[in-house]
């Protein structure tokens, strides 16, 4: 049996987090989300547009009797919008989870690290659970763990991608040295992507693009799901050792002598 995913004082039964951008519609956004069996929502506070005719808004259509909303500071690019970002997400929804984001490039979307540790800083000492989007850079990450984030969010490959995790040791380096959960964010782009990030230990996934762009956002979703639990599995039962040489599955020592 699994133990539950802690970040902070929240519990999770669930390792997928999914995100709310690019879906074809608000509809199959809300069926993939379902489907994904995901207890984690992330919605980038700068992308809610407030002026809809109708007077709903994107939270409008995540049901929050089922799923955690996790804020985003997507779009900063500094420590200080980050901060005023992360601050009027608390204020709008009453919570203190935040996925910090704070871009240094905005071609490869790679996180400033510098403008990321400064605004982890001042958001936990003002009371933020403080989830931070990261490069899969193991100094970094052990940086924001002591300035006293919940979780650390290292990227597999650039937001949006696909490409998969590229530096699985990297990951592995990071898992191993971390004391709070390591969550792969960024970059997984089918369910083979998610296993193989899964089977490195980690302790959950965050994607929005892999699911969001597929053909049948649903489908992919549900594939994801099976995807992030039997890596999740894969690592709790050990793989085999890896050998050079054949090792039949039936030993051949025993056998019976034929006349």
């Amino acid at each position: 049996m699994d133990t539950p995913l802690i970040i902070g004082t929240y519990r999770f039964a669930s390792r997928l987090f999914v995100g709310t951008g690019k879906y074809p519609s608000l509809e199959i956004m809300q069926a993939a989300h379902a489907a994904s069996g995901a207890e984690v929502v992330t919605v980038a506070m700068r992308r809610i547009h407030l002026d809809d005719p109708t007077g709903k808004t994107l939270i409008d259509y995540i049901d929050r009797t089922k799923f955690t909303i996790l804020p985003n500071t997507a779009g900063c690019f500094t420590a200080k919008d980050a901060i005023l970002t992360a601050q009027l997400a608390r204020e709008a929804l009453g919570t203190d989870l935040i996925k910090l984001e704070v871009i240094g490039d905005p071609q490869t979307l790679y996180p400033d690290t510098r403008e990321t540790i400064a605004a982890a800083e001042v958001l936990v000492n003002d009371g933020f659970t403080v989830l931070p989007y990261i490069v899969d850079d193991p100094i970094a990450c052990k940086a924001l763990e002591d300035v006293g984030c919940a979780a650390v969010m290292p990227l597999a490959a650039p937001i949006g991608s696909g490409l998969g995790v590229c530096n699985p040791y990297s990951i592995a380096i990071i898992k191993e040295r971390a004391s709070v959960p390591v969550i792969v964010d960024a970059g997984v782009g089918t369910a083979s992507d998610a296993a193989i990030a899964m089977e490195l230990g980690v302790d959950g996934l965050l994607m929005n693009t892999g699911i969001a762009a597929a053909n049948d956002p649903v489908g992919m979703a549900h594939a994801m799901r099976l995807a992030t639990e039997a890596g999740r599995y894969a690592f709790l039962a050990g793989r085999m050792e890896k050998k050079r040489y054949a090792n039949a599955s039936s030993p051949l020592t025993g056998l019976l002598q034929t006349k």
